[in-house]
């Protein structure tokens, strides 16, 4: 595995930053931003940070909590619903994001990715909708997405969005409806569907499929491989 650098950097002037996950050389990589699951910025997180790093991409993880992270259910569903009552707030934290990886020196191409789990997925789907000058987007379980024709109108970049079929709170019907406004709309989302339930990539709790993860992780890795060239 390649050597990663870990940095901790400011993305605007209100307070927010990211962690900086980048490999320790001097060569141009692609620039991607990481989405946290609703506990926050765990191990899980971290660790993803750096298997991205390792494959060759310059990472930004926004903390989107600033600071905080959850380590029951309860104190998750907090800390998601203050996002959600602040939207507009984590979404100029994550564009903040994006702004800051396009600026660095060691970034080629300048347009990056961004992928994200859970309400990262959510996010990371809204992003692509509002943020014209993205790569491509990895969305994975991405619950409450309900986009309208409009916004998926909006929306510029090729998307690859992972699921679990045994995910009790993403329903196919709602994952159909999804996948027929941007094929209807001419945009390019690729769907793929796991026999596996929520967070199945996260072994930090009881979710993990190991199966789905070892064919789901790669398929992302090559995605963002194959965009952001």
């Amino acid at each position: 595995m390649a050597v990663v650098r870990m940095s901790k950097v400011e993305t605007n002037d209100q307070g927010a930053y990211a962690f900086l996950f980048q490999p320790d050389d001097d060569q141009q990589h692609p620039g991607i931003v990481l989405i946290q699951e609703w506990w926050g910025i765990e191990a899980h997180i971290i660790d993803l940070g750096q298997k991205l790093a390792s494959e060759g991409f310059l990472v930004a993880v926004p903390d989107l909590y600033h600071g905080r992270v959850a380590t029951e259910p309860d104190d998750a569903t907090k800390m998601v619903m203050l996002v959600r009552q602040n939207l507009d707030r984590a979404l100029g934290e994550i564009a903040a994001t994006l702004d800051m990886v396009k600026q660095q020196p060691a970034i080629t191409p300048k347009k990056p990715g961004i992928i994200g789990f859970c309400l990262g997925g959510l996010l990371t789907f809204l992003t692509a909708e509002r943020y014209p000058d993205l790569g491509c987007a990895v969305p994975f379980y991405a619950g409450h997405y309900d986009p309208t024709p409009e916004e998926v109108a909006r929306v510029r970049c090729p998307i690859l969005a992972i699921y679990g079929k045994q995910d009790k709170g993403i329903p196919q019907s709602q994952i159909q409806k999804i996948e027929k406004l941007y094929h209807d709309a001419g945009k390019d989302l690729t769907v793929k569907v796991y026999d596996a339930g929520h967070a199945f990539l996260n072994p930090s709790h009881d979710a993990y499929n190991a199966q789905a993860a070892a064919d789901a992780w790669p398929r992302a890795v090559q995605f963002l491989k194959q965009h952001l060239r």
